[in-house]
């Protein structure tokens, strides 16, 4: 890895130790996430390229519940809170 410094906000900084300290992760890696995703923002892929390639994996995995149109918002709820621990 390089070193490099980078000067933020007052604003930034309080928002990054907030999520650094809800997640148990690094400001530097939670940088280092937010630069590969405006990176890959910026790749050229255009929005309908990227719900062409939504729509191709509609369908194509199951969850083994069947009631997930019904509660999807719980089970996104879970996912989170899962992710988070």
């Amino acid at each position: 890895m390089i070193r490099t410094q980078v000067q933020l906000t007052e604003q930034q900084m309080k928002a990054l130790r907030q999520m650094s300290a809800a997640t148990g992760q690094s400001i530097a890696d939670l940088v280092r996430q937010g630069v590969d995703r405006f990176l890959a923002a910026q790749s050229g892929i255009s929005r309908e390229e990227r719900i062409q390639r939504a729509m191709r994996v509609v369908g194509r995995f199951k969850s083994g519940s069947s009631d997930v149109s019904t509660h999807h918002d719980r089970y996104l709820a879970e996912a989170y809170d899962d992710h988070l621990r």
